[in-house]
């Protein structure tokens, strides 16, 4: 490969593109071997390609929150450890590089002649990490009582496996077997990702390889500032609050000042709540995986998913705040539901300057549903953990309404097919449908919610976490807000974020919030 400079355009997209299958198939391999109907079927797990540093070069269309955090903190990650071929680490810890305890990512280095020049890095949703709550995602006071936190830590040495390592992780789930077929094919991945990579190196060769990463990171800025130029020079600020935490705090603010000035961009979160009692505090990590996903948005389609593309974008929060907790601050829910606000308080700020290309605020929760207990299995007592994000309303935007029953912004999973639900779970899916109605009015509506009605079969325990319960999605340029979401045990209605036991024949219900509208109501002139 020529140098980085003499790249010309179609050398350079066949070498992201060369990334970007990496990451691909490491995917397709975790999906496969994976055991979990989380990671299997929802497909809750990302994949990606780091260069020997740790700087982000290349990713796949996976989670949003995984990829954008794993960015922010691979660097430091790296240089943790020490690094030999064979080598792969793990690590969940929130503070020291993760997100909450639930996503687990595994590291491997890549080696060409005795010199590192990349790693690849899988993160995935274990639906039991732990906690003593079925489905580890608890309605916890601190990061210990969501399960068992790794600290960055090597989990093979040299190739071979520290089998004691992960008998100790995968002992404090309820179920081992399970936990460690989805940790093995976490590392499955991983040793498919480094033997493409090293094969590459093979025939390209180290310097080669360099030099297209060089030319990527500067044609990922170059994109990048050209979007963010469009932005006009100024300072615009938003406030958006958590209806609560869990715990009893409520109307919890996260406020942001964005200063743009020649493409480049400063995001403040100074003003924003302190760290709360419950669960909804984020690290930073998980902040700035919400801030990149916003501009990344704004840049052209081609944009590679690299160090480089993230150059102009800066970012500042207190710490100690709702956004940059402090340790020993439960993060359970910060991962799922306060990253997801943060994108809606962004958004905000920048529809001030852009109101043509910011969509009204779509459903704002990942709506979580974590239930499990005890069966028989014919070998004794078995345990099990179902886990569930369900989608809900799109906001509006200028071109066009918002969809219905989709996941948005820092989520990109599936559901979990019914069919898996019953054959693995004792649970009866009585309904799944769009709730009609929810989406905001407007010249452009906001897309519909979902309900989920389940019928429990089985005694179990059951934690819903929810927002957008109390503050509506709001709407953008005269659009009604979407109507919020709720749930219900009986009939009878829930918190947004509750833990209950359950027996046999109770029914529990979700309705998700619908998206915001966008427009006033009227005649479209562009009809």
């Amino acid at each position: 490969m020529p140098a980085a400079t003499d790249l010309n355009a179609v050398e350079l997209s066949l070498f992201v593109s060369r990334l970007e299958a990496v990451c691909d198939e490491m995917g397709v391999v975790l999906r496969n071997a994976a055991l979990s109907p989380n990671i299997r079927d929802r497909l809750d797990f990302s994949c990606a390609v780091f260069d020997a540093d740790g700087a982000l070069c290349a990713q796949a269309a996976h989670i949003p929150v995984h990829l954008g955090s794993m960015a922010h903190a691979m660097a430091d990650l790296v240089a943790r450890l020490d690094w030999a071929e064979g080598d792969m680490a793990i690590v969940n810890d929130p503070y020291l590089g993760g997100t909450h305890l639930p996503d687990v990512t595994l590291i491997a280095p890549v080696f060409a002649d005795g010199e590192r020049v990349a790693f690849v890095v899988n993160r995935a949703h274990h639906a039991d990490i732990g906690a003593q709550s079925p489905g580890s995602m608890p309605i916890s006071r601190t990061l210990d009582e969501e399960g068992v936190v790794i600290a960055p830590r090597h989990l093979l040495r040299r190739g071979a496996l520290d089998e004691a390592a992960l008998a100790r992780i995968t002992a404090a789930t309820r179920n081992p077997r399970y936990a460690r077929g989805d940790f093995l094919a976490q590392i499955s991945a991983n040793r498919a990702g480094v033997a493409r990579v090293a094969g590459w190196l093979h025939r390209l060769g180290a310097e080669a390889f360099r030099a297209g990463l060089a030319a990527l990171n500067d044609y990922g800025e170059r994109l990048a500032l050209s979007a963010l130029a469009q932005i006009p020079d100024g300072r615009y600020a938003f406030t958006d609050l958590m209806d609560d935490d869990g715990q009893g705090n409520r109307d919890i603010a996260i406020q942001v000042a964005l200063d743009v000035r020649g493409g480049r961009v400063d995001c403040d979160f100074s003003g924003t709540a302190p760290q709360v009692d419950g669960n909804i505090n984020c690290p930073l990590a998980v902040a700035a995986a919400a801030v990149f996903y916003c501009f990344r948005c704004l840049m052209p389609a081609q944009t590679p998913a690299c160090a480089g593309s993230l150059r102009p974008i800066r970012l500042y929060a207190p710490a100690g705040c709702l956004v940059n907790a402090r340790r020993p601050a439960a993060v359970a829910a910060g991962n799922v539901e306060t990253s997801t606000r943060i994108v809606d308080a962004v958004l905000g700020a920048l529809a001030q300057t852009l109101p043509g290309r910011i969509p009204a605020a779509s459903h704002g929760s990942m709506n979580n549903l974590a239930i499990g207990g005890q069966l028989d299995d014919g070998d004794g007592p078995a345990a099990w953990d179902y886990y569930e994000t369900v989608g809900g309303g799109m906001g509006a935007g200028a071109e066009g309404g918002g969809l219905s029953g989709v996941q948005t912004h820092m989520t990109n999973t599936l559901n979990t097919p019914i069919e898996v639900i019953e054959s693995r779970f004792p649970l009866r899916v009585l309904r799944y449908a769009l709730r009609r109605g929810s989406g905001g009015a407007g010249r452009r509506p906001g897309g519909d919610g979902l309900v989920r009605e389940l019928l429990c079969l089985a005694p179990a325990h059951a934690t819903l976490i929810g927002e957008r319960r109390r503050h509506a999605p709001w709407g953008l340029a005269g659009g009604a807000a979407g109507r919020p979401g709720g749930q219900w045990l009986d009939g009878r209605p829930l918190p947004g974020k509750v833990a209950l036991d359950l027996a046999p024949g109770q029914r529990l219900t979700i309705k998700t919030p619908g998206g915001g509208g966008w427009g006033a109501d009227g005649p479209d002139p562009n009809a």
